[in-house]
């Protein structure tokens, strides 16, 4: 009786599917939050008849129903809006900011807000309306 003897192989687990998966979750993840554009906090925009769609690159400033200013989706204070509209005007990214806001903020707020985005560099300013930003 002849036995055959066993050569001895390597055994391992080929990972290349694994890596091949995460690589196609990580572009997933990636793309799928760069569509979270609006900031989430609670407003009844205005409405225009003659309002379009804004561009996307637009840096957003919100001013929500208690007055209070985000910029980048962090709290602002007013006299601190001119300073970080420079910065951000320096990066070159844009040069248009779109200032959404609820409809029941006085106008005397809407107006220093939109004064600190021209003293920051800001060249386009527009006010958002519910086209304009969308849903959010």
């Amino acid at each position: 009786m002849k036995f055959r003897e066993k050569k001895e192989t390597a055994q391992g687990i080929d990972i290349s599917p694994l890596i091949d998966m995460v690589f196609i979750l990580l572009i997933f993840f990636m793309v799928s939050t760069t569509f979270q554009r609006d900031f989430k906090i609670d407003l009844d925009r205005p409405g225009a008849s003659s309002a379009q769609a804004s561009s996307s690159k637009a840096v957003r400033v919100y001013i929500d129903r208690g007055g209070e200013v985000y910029l980048n989706n962090e709290p602002v204070r007013l006299w601190v809006l001119q300073s970080r509209i420079r910065e951000i005007m320096k990066l070159g990214v844009t040069k248009s900011i779109l200032v959404v806001t609820d409809r029941k903020i006085a106008s005397e707020r809407l107006i220093e807000v939109i004064d600190q985005c021209r003293l920051g560099g800001a060249k386009d300013i527009g006010v958002a309306t519910e086209k304009e930003a969308g849903e959010g």
